[in-house]
């Protein structure tokens, strides 16, 4: 049997009342958390610490599943945790408060996140049998005995009882251990017995919580507890003999933690926004605030109660809200609110556990922001009931006036943005508003002309409104009007000319100083006293002049209809008005001349030029007619050939095939190859009709099979106009020149440089760039020469190596080099005279000077040169005797040469 001996008087009273009731709490469902799900992990053990011992298992809460987490310990000497989180000691030592608490960390492989947990160790107290005997009379839990056998066979016994759960308050002060119950089987009489608990809170996470003296039963708490952590324990009660046989079934005993009022309401939000349309009636909802205990919320500590401590501010009314006290639903109380007035309220909400009982409650607060938001109750209102402006005529997309309003809704929402519109005095649509989205103005701009001549004032009846309508129920009208007086202020205009453009008939052919018409502009400035003056803008082929007062225009030119200015029969003419006023404007007009033809342009032959062949057949030639004027002073025309010369007829015939065309054909059977120029008189069908003997080239050449010039034939006929030949030979006769007048410049060129040579001793020559060559070819007729002879005697023959005694008459003679002045470098003009004195003196007194009248050598020149003395060069008679009359044969330019030197008698 089961049964229960030595409990407290105390206690009997509350366990029967619960087994009665036959309570069964329910666990709370938490959420998941990842990391250690307990902040301390506490293990007892029997004895001290030895090597390779198990001490307790930490298990980690990994939600998604997906985590990798390495455990390691804070004291690695002393203890290590294996993959599955199960702690074992690394060595042997006696368990002391320096090896009681340690730490273990849990780390995330990839994201390196890390988690940790503090592990306290403890050694179980010792009992005794002197201990047991002395304890005080607690609770004794008896096991049901095992079912016997009674004549062999299994005798009935009676079902267990139901052991009620053991109620113990949380946050017990003690002292600890605490002996709760006292568990023993009725057949420890016979046997030594030894009694244990297991079950979460015992030998499992958090282990400690329990322990039980296995000789006497007696069960303890070591701690006090904490129902928001862990509202109920459920833990094995086990009897074994000294061998560790099981003797007696487990026990269930279940310990129910016991609440206590140990926490404060907590608001979800400490400050919480709501809003409520200002002019909301009375029961209208804003918001709801929420609290919560973690306290049992089916208990009093758990239960709680919401009020309103203060309203700021406490306009109209101190008390505009009110809270329901369960469910903390704010709602309004009282008529009154106006956004204009008071735009946000302060309210401070408490939450009471206890049901709200102030006395042994706890409470706490939290601040409630209601903000007022606007509705449109109030319409825009103009700031005045007139308003004026003014806008120059013809003048759009400016602002006349500025129209201002006032509007107490909160700025910049529908309710305070204004819609302005135009209600009467502008019927035909020149004037629109715009609104300022910044400053909610309104802008009334001209979008049409307005013309200062036909309205000088408007008087505008404009509204303002907001862009949603007015709550129900406000009093006010829905919008405002106002008066917009806006006066038209006179500008000087352009003058125009009308019609625009003008367009007259007239004759081409007319003559110089006719009047054709009068062209004048328009003021539209009708008051104002103002002149326009006439000028011409554009006049392509300058025909016309136009009066600057009173705009005749008149004919300077003849007009011609076949003019390139005229297009389409039409010569435009573009004329500028311009008025005196201030400032002063013009305006444009085009006079369009359509220009009638008369037969003025007799007709050409087309096309100017043609071949044939030599022969009669085939030698066909289509030919018509070139006329710039137009029906009916053109085609059908008649071709004719002249009666002169007398070969034309003689040589070619000419057919009219229709009105505009004809065919000429070669009379003759045989016309020899050549160029030939053929007039034609063309006329044409004017009234008066007009004639015109027009020239045709024809080329007339020797033909293939097919009738087609050969290419010979075709290169030699094409022959060379009388222009392209003069053109060639001018070319020729401008290159000769040039040729001529380069030789000319070369010779000169070489002369100065010759005298310069003689002029200037090589020693005083300190020019860098000279080169001496020392040599001169044969002249044109001297054939028969020895090159070597051409070199200079010192430079073939040097005097160290020639025989003494043998020297040609015009070489230098060997003596000593006279002493000649030598120049400053730079002299002064008046002792130029003296250097020349000097030299002339130094010559004279030279014993190697040649007589005065003698041949004077300055460089080896060659034997055998038929060139006289150059003193006797004469060049009037060098070349008389050659004849020049070839000249003649190049022209008339050269005929003059020819005459020069031929003695001719020109």
């Amino acid at each position: 049997m089961c049964r229960i001996a030595g409990a407290p008087r105390t206690l009997l009273p509350l366990l029967a009342a619960l087994l009665q009731a036959s309570v069964e709490a329910s666990g709370e469902i938490a959420l998941c958390k990842t990391g250690f799900p307990e902040d301390v992990y506490s293990a007892v053990l029997s004895k001290d610490v030895h090597e390779g011992q198990p001490l307790l298992s930490v298990k980690f809460s990994n939600c998604n599943g997906k985590r990798k987490v390495q455990y390691e310990s804070s004291e690695p000497a002393d203890f290590k945790v294996d993959e599955d989180g199960m702690v074992y000691a690394v060595r042997s030592f006696p368990l002391s408060s320096e090896h009681s608490k340690f730490l273990i960390y849990a780390q995330d492989k990839e994201t390196q996140e890390k988690w940790q947990v503090a592990v306290k160790l403890s050694l179980k107290p010792t009992f005794t049998e002197e201990a047991v005997k002395e304890s005080p009379e607690v609770e004794e839990i008896v096991f049901p005995r095992q079912a016997a056998k009674h004549n062999g066979y299994l005798q009935r016994q009676k079902r267990d009882w139901v052991i009620p759960p053991i109620n113990l308050p949380e946050n017990s002060r003690g002292p600890f251990p605490q002996e709760l119950v006292r568990i023993r089987s009725d057949r420890d009489k016979n046997l030594s017995l030894r009694y244990s608990v297991t079950g979460p809170g015992a030998d499992q996470p958090p282990t400690g919580i329990f322990i039980i003296n296995p000789i006497s039963g007696q069960l303890s708490v070591t701690k006090p507890l904490d129902r928001e952590l862990i509202a109920r324990f459920h833990l094995r009660a086990h009897a074994v003999d000294i061998n560790g046989n099981q003797v007696e079934n487990p026990i269930d005993i279940v310990i129910n933690v016991i609440d206590m009022n140990d926490n404060r309401p907590e608001f979800l939000h400490q400050v919480w926004n709501g809003t409520v349309p200002e002019g909301s009636k009375p029961g209208t909802y804003v918001m709801t605030v929420t609290a919560i205990d973690a306290d049992d919320p089916n208990a009093l500590n758990g239960m709680l109660r919401y009020r309103i401590l203060s309203q700021a501010p406490s306009t109209p009314s101190p008390n505009m809200f009110t809270i329901n006290n369960e469910t903390g639903d704010i709602i309004t109380v009282a008529a009154g609110l106006d956004r204009e007035k008071v735009q946000q309220y302060t309210l401070i909400i408490q939450a009471t556990d206890m049901e709200g009982n102030p006395t042994y409650g706890l409470s706490n607060t939290a601040t409630a922001v209601i903000t007022v938001t606007d509705v449109n109750d109030n319409p825009p209102e103009f700031t005045a009931m007139t308003f004026y402006g003014e806008v120059p005529e013809n003048r759009v997309d400016i602002i006349v006036a500025n129209l201002t309003v006032t509007d107490k809704d909160q700025p910049h929402t529908p309710a305070w943005n204004a819609v302005y519109k135009i209600s009467g005095g502008d019927p035909t649509g020149r004037f629109a508003i715009h609104t300022d989205p910044n400053s909610n103005d309104g802008l009334v701009t001209v979008v049409k002309p307005i013309d200062f001549e036909t309205n000088r004032m408007f008087v505008l009846t404009v509204a303002a409104e907001n862009q949603v309508p007015l709550a129900k129920g406000i009093q006010h009208p829905p919008q405002s009007t106002a008066t917009v007086s806006v006066t038209v202020i006179d500008v000087n205009e352009n003058p125009y000319f009308a019609p625009n453009p003008k367009i007259i008939r007239q004759e081409e052919g007319l003559h110089a100083g006719t009047m054709l018409t009068t062209f004048t502009a328009q003021d539209p400035d009708r008051y104002m006293q103002q002149n326009i003056r006439y000028t011409k803008l554009s006049d392509p082929a300058n025909w016309l002049k136009i009066d600057p007062v009173n705009g005749h225009i008149t004919t300077i030119a003849v007009l011609d209809r076949e003019s390139p200015n005229v297009k389409n029969n039409i010569y435009n003419a573009t004329f500028l008005a311009s008025d005196n006023g201030i400032p002063p404007m013009s305006g444009t007009g085009t006079l369009q001349i359509y220009l009638l033809d008369i037969n003025d342009n007799a007709p050409q032959v087309l096309p100017q030029e043609a071949e044939t062949c030599e022969t009669p057949d085939p030698n066909s030639i289509n030919i018509t007619a070139l006329d710039y004027d137009i029906d009916p002073n053109a085609g059908p025309f008649a071709f004719d050939l002249p009666l002169s010369p007398v070969t034309i007829k003689r040589n070619w015939t000419i057919t009219r095939l229709n009105g505009d065309f004809a065919q000429l054909n070669l009379k003759i059977k045989f016309l020899e190859a050549g160029i030939y120029e053929v007039p034609i008189i063309i006329t044409d069908s004017g009234n008066p009709p007009k004639s015109n003997i027009s020239i045709l080239r024809v080329k007339v050449c020797q033909c293939d099979s097919n009738g087609d010039c050969t290419d010979v034939d075709r290169i030699v006929g094409a022959g060379l106009g009388t222009g392209a030949i003069i053109a060639i030979l001018l070319c020729i006769i401008i290159l000769l020149i040039l040729v001529l007048m380069f030789v000319v410049w070369m010779k000169r060129r070489d002369k100065e440089r010759q005298a310069k040579q003689l002029l200037i001793d090589p020693e005083d020559d300190v020019r860098d760039n000279i080169l001496k060559y020392d040599e001169e070819g044969g002249g044109e007729e001297d054939q028969d020469y020895d090159l070597s002879q051409l070199q200079q005697p010192d430079t073939v023959e040097p005097d160290a190596i020639k025989p003494v005694g043998i020297r040609r008459l015009d070489e230098r003679p060997i003596h000593a080099e006279p002493q000649y002045p030598v120049r400053s470098a730079a002299p002064h003009p008046g002792d130029i005279g003296d250097f020349i004195n000097e030299g002339l003196k130094a010559a004279d007194n030279d014993p190697t000077a040649p007589p005065y009248d003698s041949l004077l050598v300055f460089d080896y020149e060659g034997s055998g040169s038929t060139a006289g003395s150059l003193s006797s060069l004469n060049s009037s008679s060098s070349g008389g005797e050659q004849d020049y009359d070839y000249l003649n044969d190049w022209g008339p330019r050269f005929k003059k040469l020819a005459d020069m030197y031929g003695g001719g008698d020109d």
